[in-house]
């Protein structure tokens, strides 16, 4: 699927939460042209959610032309949903966050993929903060 390409997947908990909407997607909005300049292909955000969530949250954001709703030569829960949790599961980056009320959810986590390998992964060990998730640490990764 990544044959060839070169790309920065993130995964966030929850669309519409504070820390996923002022903190983490921030981090690659703001330097989106940082992992163009590195030769990434697309910067792409995943999470265990509903189609029309995710949508509507990235038009609130006005994230659409930067991050991850890139769907041209990717399948379609990587437009940023993962509604069933198959891709995350695959990974092992499902977190149970009912005890806030989200239920299965993402880890909060970051990836280069380079050509289909995983170069480099970052979990949060705490999914309410955003440190080697961050656009910054991957950035110096890559």
């Amino acid at each position: 699927m990544f044959q060839y390409k070169k790309v920065v997947i993130f995964g966030i908990p929850d669309a519409f939460t504070g820390v996923c909407s002022e903190e983490h997607v921030p981090t690659y909005m703001d330097n989106i042209d940082k992992f163009k300049a590195k030769g990434i292909h697309a910067v792409i955000r995943v999470s265990i959610n509903d189609p029309f969530t995710m949508n509507e949250w990235a038009e609130k954001l006005q994230g659409k032309d930067a991050v991850s709703f890139i769907h041209v030569f990717l399948p379609y829960y990587f437009m940023g949903i993962d509604f069933d949790g198959s891709f995350h599961k695959s990974l092992k980056l499902v977190a149970d966050l009912s005890n806030v009320l989200l239920g299965t959810r993402s880890e909060r986590w970051s990836a280069c993929v380079v050509d289909g390998v995983i170069t480099a992964l970052n979990v949060e060990e705490d999914p309410s903060v955003v440190t080697v998730s961050a656009a910054q640490t991957i950035l110096e990764q890559i």
